[in-house]
């Protein structure tokens, strides 16, 4: 509806009318398992005489009052909005509502957990989404205070932005209580929360380095409270010490009252920065063995988070086209902390591996768009939340501090958030604060690397004497016909030679230096005796795609595996993939140099996404003829290194988990078989709960198992997380009974929660057949506009996407010349369709365009 997307010019305009807000909201949540109570009382001031809108979405508005003046909800209410006209100097509104519990993780989230039957609420309002539970002016520069009130179940937790008041109870046979909490410090709508149900908790304090005692909390499910007590005091370690590296880093203590962290079910997002009340996807809580890859990503997504107390939280974009301000920063400085305070010192490998991988194939897409991208509304927020506004905004930040210097930087942004702290900033503001201490100005950096989309290519060509001595080393920086800006880089180029004594690739010479336009000489390295291998862009401190000299990129072919530094693996590595999925390295080398490198690679993040990386130049690169094959031979390969493996590594652990996944080879049946039933066994790798999930699942996938065999399991034990796997592996199996049970279940079940309806349409995806999903790319055209229209967009961003968003019921392995085609008609038949959705549509397009395209180069190899 017209209301529900609000546009930067209205919230300007209203931001013009309204200030000095103050919210008292109640909530009543013994309304039954469907509505809850909303009533809010808003004091503000407005321009006398003026008109403007308050933002709600509920299903029923029992009465509204302005000013002592009842006004009919009938003609008031419209749209998502109550119009508010003939204004006062001094208004209160009142506003009395029945708002719905969500099941896709908007608003305020409701679960039920099958395991003990209790329930479990939690709020979630990014992007503004407070309006599903109070009427609020719902921007992020109308900034307030509040007050709340929650009626909730006795034996309930009710936790709020501030430490809550003792609750007291609403009467002999309510059963119920009443909890308060002191008025909020100034704050954006977006940020306020409410959780609430029978939580376990663990508590603790930590001072501060201007001596004031920090309460915090950590939340869990009662069904998850043994695997989180196990790592309590692990996370409140990590928080405490983020906590210290930020208020060291910035000079600006921790600024709100508590820090709780609420691991909360059926999440649609990692986590959020709620004000002192950080929710968490409860996925994080490890009852079974996970991947240090995710141990590591949890450490970062806590530090991720509490970076958003100070940079998002105290000081708030005046309108979502800094939104990168805010995910950047927390991804840059979460890496940085985690790199410095924690176990994780390879982090920035980790960095190198996912997120600017991310960031890197978001770049390449028609879709892109400059850092500070152009939002008029909130949808187009809403589909900005990707690889450009974290990964590739956190990578541009780290090569701002190596422009202008980290103690400059940081003393930048200490000045940025002491003057705006509880209020709203811009880009201007910090890119003000930053040329103040660096001496630099920042304005034609910004324009290159801001505000203007795409990555650049910096390619290496080196002339070498017959003596062994470089005559010359040139990088040439090229750029996109669509996005033709040369950016000024500063980097460094290094040498790396094998060292005799080890084996190892180890780098010998560094060499800082600007590159800027087209061409550059690195003056430095001529004369020199030319390594085994030249390095550009040593320690990945800037964005850009990397073309090795010629020498290099054999030397790095041969002995991607024998590079001692984390870092420089994850970089090389990234580059060749790149060069894969540009049409410039054969697949099959790609896979070859990937499996070797596997056998001696300990960093869980760049082995992971490695792992990913060859099943799909393996199912989707690889030519045709040569696909089944390999996928036989890198099967065998995976099981043989999983062999070789350390007894309970991680890297064991993946392996074993990637063969499974393969699910090609003879063998496959009677393997998964056996680490089932005991008969095959891999010192130290447990067969838990999650991993049996894993193998039943691959099973289903390679058609071993049926639906009885998989409804046995889980009636043998029925938790909130098998019920997600158990429709995974229903929705994998690989027939077209199955494949049209998943796409009915995934479109037409409302029942299923936001994380079942993800994996039915996980497992819709998982095989690799053609014929399989030949069917369903017309079907899929034909569905995409019922999607939009019916479901929100998180959901309707589970369904369709294809990309780096997830997997979606996009059929990526049918005929690509065929999703080609049908993917361009109905970009051509949807000119007008929102921008949303076209994006969703044309990301989808560009990858199969991408696969043909990939497909043709190695066929003609």
């Amino acid at each position: 509806m017209p209301g529900a997307n609000l546009t930067r010019v209205e919230a300007q305009e209203r931001a013009g009318v309204v200030s000095n807000v103050h919210y008292a909201v109640h909530l009543d949540v013994n309304q039954g398992d469907t509505d809850f109570r909303s009533i809010s009382t808003i004091t503000f001031d407005a321009r006398e005489g003026a008109s403007t809108f308050v933002d709600l979405i509920a299903n029923t508005v029992t009465s509204i009052e302005l000013n002592g003046e009842k006004l009919d909800p009938a003609t008031a209410f419209v749209d998502h909005r109550i119009e508010l006209s003939g204004l006062k100097a001094q208004n209160t509104l009142t506003v009395d509502a029945l708002a719905q519990y969500s099941h896709t993780g908007e608003g305020m989230h409701r679960s039920l957990d099958p395991t003990d039957g209790n329930v479990y609420l939690y709020t979630q309002f990014e992007v503004p989404d407070a309006r599903r539970v109070y009427a609020v002016f719902d921007q992020p520069d109308i900034k307030a205070t509040f007050d709340f009130t929650v009626d909730a179940p006795e034996n309930w937790e009710v936790i709020s932005i501030m430490p809550a008041n003792e609750p007291v109870s609403l009467g002999e046979g309510s059963g119920a209580k009443r909890w308060t909490y002191p008025t909020t410090p100034k704050m954006s709508s977006y940020l306020t929360a409410i959780v609430a149900g029978p939580y376990a908790s663990w508590h603790t304090t930590h001072t501060l380095s201007d001596g004031r005692v920090v309460p915090m909390a950590i939340y869990s499910r009662q069904a998850l409270k043994d695997a989180m007590a196990k790592d309590v005091d692990y996370l409140f370690d990590v928080t405490k010490k983020g906590m210290d590296f930020y208020d060291e880093t910035w000079g600006v203590p921790y600024p709100y009252a508590k820090y709780d962290q609420l691991f909360v079910p059926e999440y649609n997002a990692g986590a959020m920065e709620n004000i002192g009340t950080v929710t968490i996807r409860d996925s994080y809580i490890f009852e079974s063995k996970v991947t240090d890859a995710l141990f590591e990503r949890r450490d970062v997504t806590v530090l991720h988070e509490l970076a958003h107390m100070w940079f998002g939280d105290l000081v708030t974009m005046k309108w979502w086209n800094d939104l990168w301000l805010n995910e950047s920063f927390a991804e840059f400085t979460s890496t940085l902390a985690t790199a410095e305070t924690t176990q994780w010192h390879d982090a920035w490998a980790t960095f190198a591996s996912g997120e600017k991988s991310w960031g890197q194939a978001q770049d390449e897409m028609p879709t892109t768009h400059p850092i500070v991208a152009e939002i008029k509304d909130l949808h187009d927020t809403e589909i900005n939340f990707d690889g450009i506004t974290y990964a590739k905004g956190a990578s541009v930040l780290k090569q701002l501090v190596a422009y202008v210097g980290r103690k400059e930087f940081f003393a930048g942004i200490h000045n940025y958030l002491d003057k705006h702290q509880y209020s709203n900033a811009t880009l201007a503001d910090l890119l003000a604060e930053l040329e103040a201490t660096s001496g630099r100005d920042l304005k034609n950096w910004s324009k290159q690397w801001l505000e203007n989309a795409g990555i650049n290519t910096i390619t290496s060509t080196v002339t070498t004497a017959e003596d062994g001595t470089i005559e010359e080393m040139v990088l040439t920086q090229t750029a996109s016909a669509d996005y033709p800006v040369l950016r000024d880089h500063r980097l460094a180029v290094a040498f790396y030679d094998v060292n005799e004594a080890t084996g190892l690739v180890e780098m010998t010479e560094r060499f800082d230096l600007d590159v800027t336009g087209e061409r550059t000489v690195v003056e430095a390295v001529a004369g020199k005796k030319r390594p085994a291998f030249i390095m550009v862009n040593e320690d990945d401190l800037t964005y850009t795609k990397l073309r090795f000299d010629a020498e290099s990129l054999e030397f790095a072919r041969q002995n991607l595996y024998r590079f001692s530094s984390a870092l420089t693996r994850a970089v090389v590595w990234l580059s060749l993939w790149d060069m894969t999925r540009d049409a410039q390295f054969p697949a099959v080398d790609f896979v070859e140099t990937s499996l070797k490198a596997l056998g001696t690679e300990k960093e869980s993040t760049t082995f992971r996404y490695a792992l990913a990386q060859v099943a799909t130049a393996t199912g989707h690169y690889a030519p045709a003829a040569r696909r089944a094959s390999l996928k036989v031979e890198v099967a065998e390969e995976l099981f043989r290194l999983a062999q070789a493996a350390d007894a309970g590594s991680d890297e064991q652990f993946q392996l074993v988990t990637a063969y499974l996944n393969n699910g090609s080879d003879p063998e496959f049946a009677e393997r998964a078989a056996g680490l089932l039933s005991g008969s095959l066994v891999f010192d130290g790798l447990e067969i838990d709960n999650n991993f049996r999930w894993t193998i039943l699942i691959a099973q289903a996938a390679a058609g071993v198992i049926g639906v009885s065999e998989i409804d046995a399991e889980l009636a043998a034990r029925d938790t909130t997380e098998n019920r997600q796997f158990a429709v995974m592996a229903k929705a994998a199996i690989p027939t077209a009974e199955a494949k049209a049970w998943a796409w009915e279940q995934a479109l037409h079940n409302d029942e299923l929660t936001n994380s079942q309806l993800e994996n039915v349409a996980g497992g819709f995806s998982m095989n690799s057949d053609p014929e399989l999903y030949a069917p369903y790319v017309d079907k899929y055209a034909e569905v995409i506009d019922w999607i939009w229209e019916n479901k929100t967009f998180h959901m309707s961003e589970a369904l369709m996407s294809g990309t780096a968003r997830g997997t979606g019921l996009y059929p990526s392995y049918a005929d690509p010349a065929r999703l080609v085609e049908v993917g361009e008609a109905w970009m051509a038949s949807h000119a007008s369709a929102d921008a949303a959705l076209r994006r969703m549509v044309n990301e989808n397009l560009d990858s199969s365009k991408r696969v043909l395209r990939v497909q043709r180069y190695n066929e003609a190899l």
